[in-house]
């Protein structure tokens, strides 16, 4: 019987032992050697496996032999080939990868009998095989089909992957030329950035130093939320506070992290004003089909933009050093709030690559700082004021000199039994701070921050969290402080409400 097939290699990353003439092997043994069988073969002997195969055409066995193989001839279907293979010692797994579907679970149904602890991988013929090899109790019934284009789509990414990075490391290179060897690299966060704004800012600097650039993390504002300050100063992270857009013309080039509309909660002017070289973020932004940059790169399907510039440092194989892979680490595992929150594999193997190379004790210390006499103000202006709309809370903090305290009473207050909602509202100086978070299933609380105030300023974020700046507007020539942050919150309260009732009767 023909063992003949055509495919694609398939890699084993297992070992195991077998005894053998006295001594323990690692031994794996392939049932049908065609250009995949011989594909296997290749691999697992590469990876100092020994390999015994069984094929029913003598040539090819042969041939097998002539390059060091164990082989021979055999019908796979057989019971007898598991007993020649058990009187060599018992291998860890079998490969079965026959081009006949007949003969593929034959083989199968006799090695479960004869040995049911060996590993078992079989190859998919026919439709329905993969449904009778699980019956028949196989690890893996392999589609070599399913296997090629996982392979094709894999290795498309990877020339995309690569592409860009070539393409970023263009634009950065060019600040050289054009600045004759003087020229730097201004790299903008967001006016309060959080751990995973400034993780990427400082994977860009790393990038534009491997090319001789010199590079400055930039922001207005504050660094309020007390976990970012420790992630920046546990770190020693640099980064230059400026007031204006004037200080950004000494920079030859500008990049924007983790934001990718100028001028939205950031220090540049908004478009088409800005002059953005370089857009790096994850997130989806409003209007941003104004927006322009020589390089622009938002990848939504990614948890957080240090997501993005590990990729980045891969590809282009700039070293990674104990601070960086520690801050790029807490940037990702913030933005996913510890892997829970719209986490996707390229976080996963982002923080996989970060994690044996980052430092477990700061992170410890970054997670773990002592929290504020003001924060613990807020959070007790935000349970005195709250109001509760069956499973929403809705809830004024008045004003607030660190605008980070919002979105932290608004963590806390989504711990409350009962509440599945909780929208917190601030001013911050000359601008109303919103924040929301949900764990209602039925509701994206980033689109409806959107739909709610995207008209009166700005708004976003995803489908648990979310934050709006709203201008003071028509508010703006009310002094008293409380009765300008109670109008705030009836119209907050109001506009949000009502966008929440619109989606629930769609």
């Amino acid at each position: 019987m023909s063992t003949e097939e055509s495919g694609t290699g398939h890699k084993s990353a297992g070992k195991g032992k077998a005894k053998g003439n006295g001594k323990d092997k690692v031994v794996h043994v392939i049932f049908g050697c065609g250009s995949v069988g011989y594909a296997v073969a290749k691999e697992l002997e590469a990876q100092g496996i020994e390999v015994v195969i069984v094929d029913t055409d003598e040539k090819k066995v042969e041939l097998l032999k002539e390059e060091d193989f164990v082989a021979f001839v055999g019908d796979i279907s057989e019971p007898k080939e598991i007993t020649r293979i058990k009187s060599e010692g018992e291998p860890e797994a079998f490969f079965v990868l026959s081009n006949s579907s007949e003969v593929n679970k034959k083989a199968a149904k006799n090695i479960k009998e004869e040995l049911p602890q060996t590993y078992l991988i079989v190859r998919v013929i026919e439709p329905g095989d993969k449904e009778d090899l699980e019956e028949l109790g196989v690890d893996v019934a392999l589609s070599i089909r399913n296997i090629v284009s996982r392979a094709a789509i894999e290795s498309l990414d990877r020339v995309k992957a690569q592409s860009k990075a070539k393409g970023l490391m263009e634009v950065i290179e060019a600040i050289n030329k054009k600045g004759k060897g003087k020229g730097k690299l201004g790299i903008v966060v967001h006016d309060s950035p959080d751990s995973d704004a400034i993780a990427s800012a400082l994977a860009l600097k790393q990038i534009a130093k491997n090319v001789d650039v010199p590079a400055d993390i930039l922001y207005r504002g504050e660094i309020g939320h007390h976990v970012n300050r420790a992630f920046v100063n546990i770190l020693g992270i640099e980064m230059r506070q400026i007031e204006g857009e004037e200080e950004l013309k000494e920079y030859e080039k500008l990049a924007l992290m983790d934001a990718s509309v100028p001028g939205a909660n950031n220090l540049l002017p908004p478009p088409p004003e800005g002059n953005v070289d370089i857009i790096i973020d994850h997130h989806v932004g409003n209007n941003k089909e104004n927006v322009h940059a020589d390089f622009f790169d938002v990848r939504t399907d990614n948890g957080a933009t240090s997501t993005i510039m590990t990729r980045y440092l891969q590809e282009l194989g700039i070293p990674v050093d104990k601070i960086l892979a520690t801050a790029l680490l807490q940037g990702i595992r913030t933005d996913t709030s510890g892997f829970k929150r719209e986490t996707h594999p390229s976080d996963f193997s982002a923080a996989a690559f970060l994690h044996v190379k980052a430092d477990k004790e700061l992170l410890e210390q970054i997670e773990t700082p002592p929290m504020s006499t003001e924060m613990l103000n807020v959070i007790g202006n935000a349970i005195v004021h709250k109001k509760i709309k069956g499973s929403y809370l809705i809830t004024n903090v008045g004003a607030v000199v660190n605008r980070d305290a919002i979105p932290q009473a608004a963590d806390y207050l989504l711990n409350l039994e009962g509440i599945t909602t909780a929208i917190v509202i601030g001013l911050c100086e000359d601008t109303i701070c919103v924040s929301g978070r949900s764990k209602d299933i039925r509701v994206n609380i980033g689109d409806a921050f959107a739909h709610a105030f995207e008209e009166m300023g700005s708004a976003g974020g995803h489908a648990t969290m979310a934050a709006a700046q709203l201008p003071l507007g028509i508010f703006s020539g009310i002094k008293d402080k409380d009765t300008l942050i109670q109008l705030a919150e009836d119209a907050v309260t109001k506009r949000f409400m009502s966008v929440m009732k619109e989606e629930k009767s769609e």
